[in-house]
């Protein structure tokens, strides 16, 4: 799977480095930081933690190459070129719990399952984990939208 062309995020955001399965209703990947990035600087100097919003970000990023690969309501979409849709929007999070810390070094495997579906509107359960054990479990939904609701401003 092609990453950047599946998804818009790009460095320094991009979180998913590397894809290890999927399917339809579950996508598997993997990440890890090295220390340097822009949200472990501060957070904390001398005792990096990676935050949690971005290990939300991490399963959304997931999700979202799930939505795009499989539930695209534009054929063969391509990131760099399409135009008209924004795919895997985070329009909600359910819920999230944080069971322990990731650290520059860790490698971190990210799941997301498909729990539902309505239309252009997709329920995921996610969950990251570091050395077997789970870090962090979350439920959220991901909308695709057009574009243009990221273009204008009320």
């Amino acid at each position: 799977m092609n990453i950047e062309k599946t998804l818009h995020h790009r460095a320094p955001y991009l979180l998913i480095q590397q894809v290890l399965q999927h399917s339809k209703d579950d996508l598997k990947a993997r990440s890890s930081f090295s220390g340097e990035e822009f949200f472990l600087k501060g957070h904390f100097p001398g005792m990096p933690v990676v935050p949690g919003a971005m290990m939300q970000e991490m399963t959304t990023q997931a999700a979202g190459l799930l939505l795009t690969t499989y539930y695209s309501p534009v054929p063969d979409y391509d990131s760099h070129k399409t135009q008209g849709w924004a795919l895997g929007v985070l329009r909600a999070v359910h819920g999230a719990r944080y069971k322990n810390f990731a650290r520059p070094g860790d490698e971190l495997e990210i799941s997301v399952e498909l729990t539902d579906r309505i239309e252009q509107s997709f329920r995921f359960r996610g969950k990251i984990a570091c050395g077997g054990k789970t870090i962090m479990t979350n439920e959220f939904t991901l909308v695709n939208i057009s574009d243009e609701s990221l273009r204008s401003h009320p």
